[in-house]
């Protein structure tokens, strides 16, 4: 993780046109915001191309970055919004599909899908998975991401008691499911110990 000195130096630096500092600033931020679409964008073809508007928008918004502020909780609100663009847009054509559906119009399906899952514990992420999605918000940005629940409020945009009881119903649920018991005697430590 790089020092907060260096996001500055390396957004100066892109701001005045060095495509190298940019590229720098990309393979520092990378890993953790592909992880994080990863896990809320549903379509694995799909991750690619929100990551890349991620990293158009973060460009874009360059300018207006508070450099008295922390980067990365920046660029994670950044991914959040995009997250939420994605959905918004998916949820729409969903309903055009459906309704094209409806009138017997045909649409040809999109069948590329070349996303690997390269995280280690597949059973326990794909728990978490399963929640519905402002749970999986808080875990993400939480357990995978290491964000506080300040930093994590502060990113959604919502109050801290919010994510709290997010957090809460989030290990409640991972916890009543049959398959995560044993599971969870031997990795609670993966998300930090359940609160």
């Amino acid at each position: 993780m790089k020092h907060p000195n260096e996001y500055s130096q390396l957004i100066a630096l892109t701001l005045a046109g060095s495509r190298e500092a940019y590229s720098e600033l990309y393979e520092a931020t990378i890993r953790d915001v592909y992880q994080t679409v990863h896990f809320l964008v549903r379509e694995t073809s799909d991750v690619d191309d929100v990551v890349q508007e991620i990293y158009i928008q973060m460009h874009r918004s360059l300018e207006q970055f508070d450099v008295n502020r922390p980067f990365r909780p920046w660029l994670m609100g950044l991914v959040m919004r995009q997250i939420h663009a994605y959905r918004r847009k998916r949820w729409t054509h969903l309903r055009m599909v459906k309704k094209v559906e409806q009138t017997g119009l045909r649409m040809e399906p999109d069948f590329t899908s070349d996303v690997v899952d390269r995280l280690a514990n597949r059973r326990l992420l794909a728990s978490v998975d399963r929640l519905p999605f402002k749970l999986k918000q808080v875990i993400i940005l939480h357990y995978l991401n290491e964000y506080s629940q300040e930093e994590s409020a502060a990113i959604l945009g919502i109050p801290l008691g919010t994510v709290k009881s997010r957090i809460h119903a989030a290990l409640h649920k991972l916890r009543q499911k049959p398959e995560n018991h044993t599971l969870f005697k031997g990795k609670v430590e993966d998300l930090h110990e359940f609160q």
